[in-house]
């Protein structure tokens, strides 16, 4: 069975981070497993607050998981401080953990923070150029950039952005298009347009978009697909594509619970199509 790792915050309310994750793993026929890097209490209307974990922990987590059941595809989510950064960056850096997805968790869904500023530039400069797959929504491509978020409201801008991502390191940048919308574009508006960029192609992922509240959850759900699909010795490029077929029909299918962004729908097993 292959093996996979996230390494993430938790959610209370289980839409996102690692429960998130860990459904997600299973979905795709996955084993998961889990290093905590901090606890929150949340639920769909927000969070409420934030406890991390000890970086030497988060390491133990991850590498008694390593030495004993394998791991053939990791992901990271939300890191929370510098310190669980850093210690994250060196034991990613020795190697035994399979391709790497980086979801640059920054913020919450309702605009929590959920990572220290003064951990970005670690992020930045030693994180992402151990990634295979960076997937960035568009405000965190605009802190990881240093640029204003309105700069990213037309698409050859979003283009651009992906290969400047890109050239920080990671193989394979997906800039999500979820927050077009926000911005005031106008191109393709019934459609959520991604940008994958590989280091070469720029290819746009176009789906339709749906109307919808209940999205909690959708920026974990999607990188833990992607790691998923790796995880199974799967192309970077199927991958990707699955992962934004299941993350669509997990919002399109949302199950319709609390009283503010609910959670996705997460509960179908999965097969890639190709």
């Amino acid at each position: 069975m292959a093996r996979a790792l996230t390494i993430a915050g938790s959610d209370s309310g289980g839409g996102a981070g690692i429960q998130a994750d860990l459904k997600t793993f299973c979905a795709f026929g996955v084993y998961g497993m889990s290093a905590l890097t901090a606890v929150t209490a949340q639920n769909t209307l927000g969070v409420a607050s934030v406890q991390a974990c000890d970086p030497e922990l988060v390491c133990r987590q991850i590498e008694l998981v390593r030495d004993d059941i394998g791991v053939d595809a990791t992901k990271t989510g939300m890191l929370g401080t510098a310190a669980v950064v850093r210690a994250v960056v060196g034991i990613l850096a020795r190697g035994g953990l399979g391709p790497v997805v980086v979801d640059p968790v920054m913020l919450s869904k309702h605009g929590a923070p959920l990572l220290e500023v003064e951990a970005r530039d670690i992020l930045r400069h030693e994180l992402l150029p151990l990634a295979t797959v960076l997937t960035p929504n568009l405000p965190e491509a605009a802190a990881l950039l240093r640029c204003d978020l309105r700069d990213l409201s037309d698409a050859g801008a979003r283009r651009q952005a992906a290969a400047s991502l890109a050239a920080l390191g990671p193989r394979h940048v997906v800039l999500k298009g979820g927050h077009v919308g926000d911005l005031g574009a106008e191109d393709a508006p019934g459609e959520a347009v991604d940008v994958w960029y590989d280091g070469l192609e720029t290819v746009e992922l176009r789906a339709m978009r749906v109307q919808t509240r209940h999205t909690h959850g959708t920026g974990c759900t999607f990188s833990a697909a992607i790691t998923a699909g790796l995880a199974q010795g799967w192309d970077v490029g199927l991958a990707i594509s699955e992962a934004k077929a299941f993350t669509l029909w997990a919002i399109t299918h949302a199950p319709g619970l609390g009283h503010g962004s609910g959670p996705v729908n997460h509960l179908r097993a999965w097969e890639a199509r190709a």
